[in-house]
C-alpha cells in the first residue's frame, strides 16, 4: 500500500514537471505537498528522491528539495540532445500511428488552440505535453523514449515563459498544426521537419530571454 502511494505521488510529481506545472527554482516542500494530498511526508519525500536520483530535481540542505534553475549553457546542451532524439522520435512514430492517436493528437491541437485564446498557461502547458509525448510513445522504441523524457523532465517547467510575450503566445501552436497535418499525411520526413522548427523556434526565443535575465551583452 505504501509503495503504491509513493508510486501514485511520483507520478503526479513528474507528470506536472513534465508539464511545465512548476517554475525553475521553486522549492518543493514536503509538509505542504504532504497536506496537499492529504498524506504523511514520508511517500512525499521517497518521491521526491526518486526525481532527484532521475536528475529532475535537486536536493538541498535541510532536507529541501527544489526544481533546478535554468541556465543558457544547460538549456543548450539538453537542446541539442532534445532535436536529434525528439526528431527521430517522430520519424519512426508517423508510419505506426494508428485512427485512435490521430484522434489524440488533433484533440490535443484544439486544446492547445482554446488555452492561447483564453490565455490559460497551465492548460496549453499540460496539451502541449500531452502531444509531444504521445506522439513520441508512439516510436516503438522505449529506450528512446525514456530519454526524451528525462530531457522533458529538466526543461518541462522552463516552458511557463513562452507566456512571457503576448506576440509570441500566438505562434504557440502553429508549428503544431503543421506537425499534426503532416501526420495525418503519413508523411514522416515533413513531420519531423515541423516538430524540428517547433524546436528551433522556441528555443531561440527562451535562450534570448536567458541572455536578457543573466545579463549577457
Amino acid at each position: 500500500m505504501a509503495e503504491n502511494l509513493q508510486d501514485h505521488l511520483y507520478q503526479n510529481i513528474r507528470a506536472g514537471l513534465l508539464a511545465g506545472h512548476f517554475q525553475p527554482g521553486e522549492r518543493l516542500k514536503i509538509r505542504e505537498l504532504a497536506s496537499q494530498w492529504g498524506t504523511s511526508p514520508m511517500p512525499v519525500r521517497a518521491a521526491l528522491q526518486r526525481l532527484v536520483a532521475e536528475g529532475a530535481l535537486e536536493g538541498e540542505p535541510q532536507r529541501s528539495v527544489r526544481v533546478p534553475p535554468m541556465t543558457r549553457e544547460r538549456y543548450e546542451q539538453i537542446f541539442q540532445v532534445r532535436m536529434g532524439l525528439e526528431g527521430l522520435a517522430v520519424e519512426l512514430a508517423a508510419p505506426r500511428l494508428n485512427d485512435a492517436d490521430i484522434a489524440t493528437l488533433r484533440a490535443c491541437v484544439q486544446q492547445m488552440d482554446q488555452a492561447i485564446e483564453q490565455r490559460q498557461v497551465q492548460g496549453y502547458l499540460t496539451a502541449n505535453s500531452q502531444f509531444h509525448l504521445h506522439l513520441y510513445a508512439a516510436c516503438g522504441n522505449p529506450v528512446l523514449v525514456r530519454t526524451i523524457e528525462s530531457l522533458w523532465l529538466q526543461v518541462g517547467p522552463f516552458f511557463n515563459r513562452l507566456f512571457t510575450n503576448a506576440d509570441l503566445s500566438l505562434r504557440l501552436n502553429d508549428f503544431h498544426e503543421d506537425t499534426f497535418a503532416a501526420l495525418e499525411a503519413r508523411d514522416a520526413k515533413a513531420a519531423r521537419q515541423a516538430l524540428e522548427q517547433d524546436l528551433t523556434y522556441f528555443a531561440r526565443f527562451l535562450l534570448n530571454l536567458l541572455d536578457l535575465e543573466q545579463g549577457v551583452r
